[in-house]
């Protein structure tokens, strides 16, 4: 039946478009509706909104040649949807006033009549005719053109089942199922957009469970801005896969776990106060408004660039090692595109000679470095030879191997190319890179991370993209006479429970030298690092950037408030103690530093000891606020956490030209 109907309604497409009835002078929209969808910045390429032949494009649906073109709207940037979003639809509205909003916005844009759409399901596709809108409930009073265009996915999907669905419908469709078709018509573009940007916003911005949030911040700046954001980081390779994976599975069990929530409450209001039942009730549904309050938590801080950005990413590598090989033998691997005689004789005569190599090796060749990491057991080695080599992939070591550059690392250069989260992922006991040079195209997270085990990098240079080396929680870097440059992230990220040692290395023209993630958890150790003559330059914020809560400061100013006049005085005498502490503390320190005094001592020593001078300082501001916070019942976390204690040791590092100084703090 549908093929038959199909064979008798080939129309032209100028045809089926209804002709607009013209407006009077009262019936135009208000003046704001001209510059509705204007592009605010002239030099840009495309236009934020509505520009007729511009961003609203139109389009034939594939393989549907009977349909009239629709206006193509699903392909919008950022700060065409930003704009909308911020500046006509939902403004500094609150989260209740969403919908009021909505519908006003609405009202201003869409015609009540007279236009045609594709009614488009994940089933069929079929012509309507708007007659009405329904603008409280979002909702477009339709009917079947003449004749009828129709087209389904499934051949059992008639248009009789169309007619039927419509009829249960009561001829009322949602909005946002709807794709408005093209005309001449600049008033058509205008309602496209309008119908897109409500499509979008219940599609990938608004949560039901956003209307009982607290009201009195913005919704927009709280809410919108940063689901906005996020959409488009995932879309455009930004965030990392595994942790896109788990946004969606957090949401989706945030939407389940408020489902039952609201079944739940609504249930409570039909049983008897006093019965058994309700009470069980109660203690589920207290359960379950914990559960929902966590996961809106982890969702929070995901959709938040900057949170995202500090707390990073902890992906759990499935990679298993392999261990040694059962006879027990080790093989070196050469990784070569191309192997001439002389580069042969000179490998051997370096690399192979008997006094090198006093038992018999074997030998592998590879073209390229993942086949040579792929063929790695327990303690091998990979000599990489001179060239350029290109990896589409991650490099994911989990057994102790050791890599050497056979040259200088200019002549030995990996580079990465391709969409993917990380480019070298370490996992093994004991790894080692040496006389190689990283460049990174196109990762998400950064050139190393050091999931578990230590690895070493010596003599290694890293030109970034995103990230330099993450040394994540339990895992330990050592790296010795190598330069980190360009990240548009920190140049090394240190996380809480690692360990770190940076000898005569230079970090530089990076957003952040050095981020140390301590997070004040119970659950975490604190970081060792140890930073001896490395030059931390150039970088666009901090040499080093230290990260910790902004819970003390605020329990701080809690507490002052609090406190009467005798904590007050207590404080006092407590905060002169620990001045003469602090003062011994130093005077240690700088006697110590002179060990290591050259004729440019202040030059050198000066982001040393304004790294000290700010740990000790916290370390102060703690242990006054831990007598003040005893004495109002509060709990603190561990007072070593943030302390000098993470610095094992620093000397002779010189800080330069850094944008926002030596050290800073970054409170989350």
């Amino acid at each position: 039946m549908a093929d038959e109907l199909r064979a008798g309604v080939v129309l032209e497409t100028e045809a089926m478009v209804p002709t607009r009835p013209d407006l009077t002078a009262e019936q135009e929209p208000a003046s704001w509706k001209e510059d509705l969808f204007q592009d605010a910045d002239p030099r840009s390429d495309r236009d934020y909104h509505v520009k007729s032949g511009a961003t609203a494009n139109t389009f034939v649906p594939e393989g549907k040649s009977l349909f009239p073109q629709i206006i193509q709207t699903n392909e919008l940037l950022f700060y065409e949807r930003f704009r909308a979003y911020q500046d006509y639809i939902l403004a500094d509205c609150k989260a209740s006033e969403v919908k009021e909003f909505t519908v006003s916005f609405l009202e201003k844009v869409l015609e009540p009549s007279g236009w045609w759409a594709v009614w488009h399901t994940n089933v069929f596709e079929v012509l309507v005719e708007v007659t009405d809108v329904d603008f409280s409930a979002l909702k477009a009073v339709v009917r079947l053109t003449e004749p009828c265009v129709y087209d389904s996915k499934l051949s059992t999907f008639t248009l009789a089942n169309v007619k039927e669905l419509l009829d249960l419908k009561e001829f009322q469709l949602p909005l946002q199922e709807l794709w408005v078709v093209s005309d001449d018509s600049r008033e058509f573009h205008q309602m496209a957009l309008a119908i897109e940007h409500v499509r979008f916003f219940y599609k990938h911005i608004w949560r039901s469970w956003d209307e009982e949030e607290e009201d009195e911040y913005d919704y927009f700046v709280r809410c919108v801005e940063p689901r906005l954001r996020l959409y488009y980081d995932i879309l455009e390779d930004r965030v990392p896969s595994g942790l896109t994976v788990d946004y969606h599975n957090l949401l989706s069990q945030c939407e389940e776990s408020y489902r039952k929530f609201l079944n739940l409450r609504s249930s409570l209001s039909t049983c008897n106060s006093d019965s058994e039942q309700e009470n069980i009730s109660m203690v589920e549904g207290l359960n379950l408004y914990s559960e929902i309050e966590q996961l809106k938590q982890k969702l929070k801080l995901i959709e938040n660039p900057l949170l995202r950005y500090v707390f990073g990413y902890q992906k759990n590598s499935n990679i298993q090692a392999k261990g040694t090989r059962r006879n027990g033998q080790k093989v070196t691997h050469v990784v070569s595109s191309t192997m001439k005689t002389g580069l042969l004789r000179s490998l051997f005569r370096d690399k192979f000679c008997e006094e090198s190599c006093k038992e018999e090796t074997e030998i592998q060749f590879h073209s390229d470095l993942l086949s040579a990491i792929n063929a790695c057991y327990e303690g091998d080695t990979v000599i990489i030879c001179p060239g350029h080599y290109m990896v589409h992939g991650t490099c994911s070591i989990a057994d102790s191997i050791q890599f050497e550059g056979y040259g200088l690392p200019d002549d030995i250069v990996i580079e990465k190319r391709g969409k993917g989260d990380t480019f070298v992922d370490c996992m093994g006991m004991d790894v080692k890179f040496s006389s190689i040079k990283f460049i990174q195209r196109d990762s998400v997270e950064g050139i190393l991370i050091i999931h578990h085990g230590k690895t070493t990098l010596e003599n290694c240079v890293l030109q970034c993209e995103a990230t330099g080396v993450t040394v994540r929680t339990s895992a330990e870097l050592f790296m010795k006479n190598s330069d980190v440059y360009g990240a548009k992230g920190a140049g090394i990220e240190i996380y809480p429970g690692s360990k770190c040692t940076l000898n005569d290395n230079g970090i530089h023209h990076c957003k952040e030298g050095i981020l140390i993630k301590d997070f004040l958890d119970e659950h975490y150790d604190i970081p060792k690092i140890s930073m001896i003559n490395n030059i931390i330059h150039n970088n666009e914020g901090y040499g080093v950037v230290l990260v910790k809560p902004a819970i003390f400061c605020d329990l701080q100013e809690n507490a002052q408030d609090e406190t009467d006049d005798n904590t007050v005085q207590n404080n006092r005498e407590m905060d002169a103690t620990e001045g003469v502490d602090l003062e011994k503390m130093l005077q240690c320190v700088a006697n110590k530093m002179e060990l290591y005094a050259t004729a440019d001592f202040s030059e050198q020593a000066k982001g040393n000891c304004e790294i000290i001078n700010e740990l000790l300082a916290i370390s102060m501001q703690k242990g006054r606020m831990k007598k003040r916070l005893s004495e109002l019942g509060i709990i603190q976390a561990d007072d070593n956490i943030m302390s000098q204690e993470m610095f094992i040791e620093i000397v002779g590092n010189q800080f330069k030209w850094n944008g926002k100084g030596s050290f800073g703090t970054f409170f989350y």
